[in-house]
């Protein structure tokens, strides 16, 4: 094979910065799943029945369908280990044979598990294994030979999933009667009992997964109009259509440009709004979408995918690009799309946005390459290096904007968090674009450096990569965080759903009201006076959060 032929999308990838590289890579076994290597399980109410500091394996009972639903992941090649807190040993309400005559009776009745991780502190003992921190799911990982972000955590209540959450795992809260409402608002994942938590999670490791992988292609349209964080969530998509063409052509609108630019796997941009999905429109121009439609003509791609997020329709752009000439679309559409796209395939709500735009690349029979894990990913040849006077790396950012004025943290809110850093002994550098420069000049007198209007979204990525943490809110930096690697902070307003928009495998920390009256209202202007969801964050909360996620010593 020629060389200009051999592996292009590695040629094009090999320099990137990426999530995964700060967890702890491996293998298990000769298994290797699209999405997950293994499901951790919490042991009182998701195994078996709670029964308060139990020491007595005559007490094990349990849940019901929990046998199956573990048979189930472990046919699919799924390991499986047991995250518990267990602060009766600490109060001495039991010693450890009792615990382990207990996990004897759980294996007997529901099967071996491949590890079992145990905290025996209590609260008051600062563990980092204790639940909500993330030590135990940082361990289970290891001991099972995988990272954290290739696990998903099952549990009950809102500790099981905010320790996954801190890992930079899949959470999936599965409620008893003592899960407490506001847990079940905040959680990302929800399934009514084991068996439906373990149905979704194999249901989306396949989906992930092509049915037969295409033939390999010359040139590859791929498209997704929006903003930066959009463009960001659907690069691990981009790579996997990426794999299998020589080129990659990517049509995104003026407000993704930048985000498009750093994304590993595209060869060419053809920037251009799309009046169906820009939020702000102008009246449809005819001669724009002839423009348009003779630019996509001209690519002369063999295929294209179109990715949309869960509330836009593929269907306006399909036509056009059959009229191109385009003939193999592959999209997502609930609508009935007639002969304008030949995969039409369908999604779930509340898949992660990553996710969803994975599975529509396998439905066209795309797959990431070995080696390539599904995180999002930042090219380096297009970060700048980092500014010299933002000094040493370890820093946190503070990012207190956003487009959508519902989902930035309040000025006064944002100035007390920086102080608090400030005061806890972190140096802060607060960012923003140069229209928030009065916001950021605000904040950062509070404690911090000014770097409102300092920089583009390159710039901002060359700070973002070497800070200990960002706090941010549901905005594109914190796509553009997880995208580098970088733990978050997220100040997350609730208007749209934290399972499909929260920081994609990558350790994070969730604050905000999520049960506030603007949930999953999409309002892009707070339609609550206060901003109620957002203005109850204790900056406390905020200096804890970062302390646990930028220890990161059991990554």
């Amino acid at each position: 094979m020629r060389q200009d032929q051999e592996d292009p999308y590695q040629r094009r990838s090999a320099r990137v910065y990426a999530g995964a590289d700060r967890a702890v890579s491996g293998s298990v076994g000769s298994f290797r799943g699209v999405l997950y290597d293994a499901v951790l399980l919490d042991r009182d109410g998701t195994l078996i029945e709670d029964v308060p500091y139990n020491g007595d394996p005559e007490k094990v009972r349990p849940v019901e369908g929990a046998r199956a639903a573990l048979d189930e992941l472990r046919a699919a090649g799924l390991r499986l280990a047991v995250v518990t807190n267990q602060s009766g040993l600490a109060r001495g309400f039991f010693d450890e044979d009792q615990m382990r005559a207990v996990h004897a009776r759980v294996e007997e009745l529901l099967g071996r598990f491949d590890a079992w991780l145990v905290c025996p502190h209590d609260d008051a003992d600062g563990c980092d294994c204790r639940k909500p921190a993330p030590g135990l799911v940082y361990a289970a990982a290891r001991e099972l030979g995988t990272s954290a972000a290739r696990c998903v955590v099952v549990g009950d209540i809102g500790r099981d999933v905010a320790a996954a959450l801190a890992a930079g795992a899949a959470g999936v809260l599965v409620p008893t009667p003592v899960t407490r409402p506001e847990e079940v608002a905040a959680a990302g994942w929800v399934a009514s009992d084991l068996p439906s938590a373990v149905r979704e999670i194999l249901r989306r490791q396949e989906a992930a997964r092509p049915a037969q992988v295409s033939e390999p292609v010359g040139t590859a349209l791929v498209v997704r109009s929006d903003s930066a964080g959009d463009v960001l969530v659907t690069g691990p998509a981009i790579r996997a259509v990426a794999a299998g063409a020589l080129r990659v052509v990517l049509l995104c609108g003026p407000r993704g440009r930048a985000a498009a630019d750093l994304l590993p796997g595209v060869d060419e941009i053809i920037e251009h709004p799309l009046p169906w999905i820009d939020p702000a429109p102008g009246p449809v121009d005819p001669e724009a979408m002839r423009t348009l439609t003779a630019r996509l003509a001209a690519v002369g791609a063999d295929e294209a995918v179109v990715f949309t997020s869960f509330h836009q329709s593929a269907l306006p752009l399909a036509l056009l690009l059959r009229m191109a000439g385009i003939s193999r679309i592959a999209a997502i559409s609930d609508d009935y799309p007639g002969s304008l796209v030949d995969i039409r395939h369908r999604v779930p709500v509340g898949v992660p946005e990553p996710e969803r735009a994975l599975s529509l690349a396998a439905a066209a029979g795309h797959l990431l390459p070995a080696g390539d894990e599904p995180v999002l990913r930042l090219r380096s040849d297009t970060v700048p290096p980092r500014p010299v006077d933002v000094g040493e790396p370890g820093y946190v950012v503070l990012h207190p904007g956003s487009a959508a004025s519902s989902r930035a943290c309040p000025t006064e809110l944002a100035a007390r968090i920086a102080g608090a850093l400030t005061a806890a002994g972190h140096r802060v550098l607060v960012t923003g674009g140069p229209d928030e420069r009065a916001v950021t000049a605000t904040v950062a007198a509070a404690g911090g450096t000014d770097l409102g209007g300092r920089t583009d979204l390159a710039g901002l990525a060359a700070i973002v990569v070497d800070a200990a943490a960002v706090v941010v809110g549901n905005t594109g930096p914190a796509h553009l965080a997880a995208a580098a690697g970088v733990p978050v902070v997220s100040l997350f307003a609730p208007t749209v759903p934290f399972g499909q928009w929260g920081p994609y495998r990558v350790p994070t920390v969730r604050l905000g009201d999520a049960g506030a009256p603007c949930r999953d209202t999409r309002a892009a202007t707070c339609p609550v006076p206060g901003h109620p969801c957002l203005s109850g964050v204790d900056p406390a909360e905020v200096v804890d959060a970062v302390r646990m996620l930028s220890g990161g010593g059991d990554r």
